[in-house]
């Protein structure tokens, strides 16, 4: 091989080492910041393919039914605190700020925010659902025929 080849494949392979090292490095930094979406269950069990658990401050999103009776609403400030639940088991979600008009008792919501404990989630956003219709297909799927439309 003479000198002339021998630099251009040099630089040639630089330059591609130096692209997967930059796109790998970018994607990592990113994979750090996808809000990951679980409900109740999976928050406590894991993921059913995967088994897969969201680890304490770790950003993720949370749907599920907000519990009968488990909102508490502080009379001094903003905070709220309310249980969600699928099928399994419930965990708390901690808000601090005015809930959506929607917001009610035994209707489907999805949180964001930072799980605190394994089964304590600080909520920075809370949305609710826009009808007693609608319900995302992951809640749909694990709550099935245990669903029960709210009375108002």
């Amino acid at each position: 091989m003479n000198p002339r080849r021998k630099k251009r494949l040099t630089v040639v392979t630089s330059i591609v080492t130096g692209v997967a090292v930059v796109i790998g490095l970018s994607l990592y930094a990113l994979s750090t910041n996808i809000d990951l979406f679980y409900t109740p269950s999976e928050i406590v069990h894991g993921k059913e393919d995967t088994g897969e658990k969201p680890v304490v401050g770790q950003r993720i999103r949370v749907g599920g039914l907000v519990v009968a009776g488990s909102v508490d609403r502080d009379q001094e400030s903003l905070n709220v605190s309310f249980n969600l639940i699928d099928t399994g088991p419930m965990i708390t979600v901690k808000y601090d700020g005015i809930l959506p008009d929607l917001f009610r008792e035994g209707q489907g919501i999805v949180a964001q925010g930072i799980l605190v404990s394994p089964t304590v989630l600080e909520a920075s956003e809370v949305l609710a659902k826009h009808d007693e219709e609608y319900m995302p297909k992951e809640i749909a799927d694990k709550v099935g025929k245990h669903h029960q439309k709210p009375t108002y």
